[in-house]
């Protein structure tokens, strides 16, 4: 759970059979936000926000009273629209900017630069425009305990041994031990318990998700408790998953990280699982926000992303193939082979090694 010594850490508000919980963690278990929310718990956890949505990508995040043009971050089109006010679920915690516009501008051209099989309309498009822009990107965090019943089979390793015969190379017959590996398999089954901590969820749908989570990992036991002003001049992303729907991708980060917990529990040399059912319990979540720098380009109208983590550096983006500079890759290795070939039976003549 997360640690910190603000004062409002410490303020509790009763959600009926719920029991007492902090402002920055919300018991979840068993709490629809769809009805029956207690009027208290609106008035701690939910907010308005004023919020621009993007007509292109439907990203939505907060913006100045006043700024009704800018380019989405997301996937720079220009946005003329009206800003509008949401009832959001506030952010809990945040983790602050620790890498700058210059660090990330540099990295960001190491990236381009090292793009060798990229188009190089792209890179000349890029290196002209090149929009970086800071920006607070959505996730969930969920805490759970678990109990899981399982039934699978362990297997067991040994070796046999079989005499074959073959002709060597001088043309005489020899006999040769072929040594072959066996499982044997057992019925195996059990009940584990497991507690699950901080499990990290994205709750945007306008970044690629594969590459977000290679942003990873965060440092999480540095967040610092939510405050209007870590926004000032920073974009800040509203959530596009809802509470029910990130539990849902929670569960399936939880249930991978269950099946090495079940092989383990299992034993033996090899494992096989057939069932798995898993029962949650006091389940939690957190709301907050994590910092990168963005950059969003198109080309040949696809988007393609560039994401920096602002607390580790970390790199990663999109980007396009050049089909022309593929083929005559491919090309150049075909010519280097049928040159090795040609090399390789000339000296094979000249020396006689037929």
């Amino acid at each position: 759970m997360l640690e910190n010594q603000s004062s409002h850490r410490q303020e509790e508000i009763q959600l009926g059979k719920q029991g007492k919980v902090s402002i920055t963690e919300y018991a979840i278990e068993k709490l629809d936000l769809c009805k029956n929310v207690p009027s208290d718990w609106q008035e701690n956890f939910l907010e308005e926000r004023l919020v621009v949505t993007c007509d292109k990508c439907e990203s939505e995040f907060t913006t100045e009273v006043d700024a009704t043009s800018q380019n989405c971050p997301f996937c720079d089109n220009n946005i003329e629209s009206v800003a509008h006010s949401r009832r959001l679920i506030k952010p809990g915690s945040l983790l602050t900017f620790k890498i700058n516009n210059e660090t990330a501008t540099k990295r960001y051209k190491a990236w381009l630069k090292g793009l060798w099989l990229a188009p190089n309309s792209l890179k000349r498009k890029a290196k002209l425009e090149m929009p970086i822009e800071a920006v607070y990107i959505p996730y969930w965090t969920y805490d759970a305990e678990t109990v899981t019943n399982y039934k699978g089979q362990r297997g067991s390793n040994y070796y046999t041994s079989s005499t074959h015969t073959r002709i060597n190379s001088e043309g005489k017959q020899e006999t040769y031990t072929k040594r072959c590996q066996r499982t044997r398999w057992r019925s195996a089954s059990g009940k584990i318990a497991n507690s699950f901590d901080d499990v990290l969820v994205l709750a945007s749908n306008s970044l690629p998700r594969d590459i977000a989570n290679e942003l990873e990992p965060w440092d999480l036991e540095n967040l610092v408790p939510y405050q209007d002003k870590y926004l000032l001049g920073v974009k800040a992303q509203s959530y596009q998953l809802d509470l029910k729907q990130g539990f849902i991708w929670a569960k399936m980060k939880i249930k991978e990280e269950l099946r090495t917990k079940i092989k383990k529990d299992i034993g033996g040399d090899t494992q096989r699982i057939a069932y798995i059912n898993t029962e949650y319990s006091n389940i939690y979540f957190k709301h907050l926000l994590l910092p990168i720098w963005l950059s969003s380009y198109r080309y040949k109208d696809k988007i393609y992303r560039f994401l920096i983590n602002a607390r580790t550096g970390e790199v990663q983006g999109e980007r396009p193939y050049s089909k022309v500079k593929i083929a005559l890759l491919q090309i150049l290795g075909t010519m280097c082979f049928m040159g090795g070939v040609i090399v390789f039976e000339h000296f094979r003549d000249k020396y006689g090694l037929r």
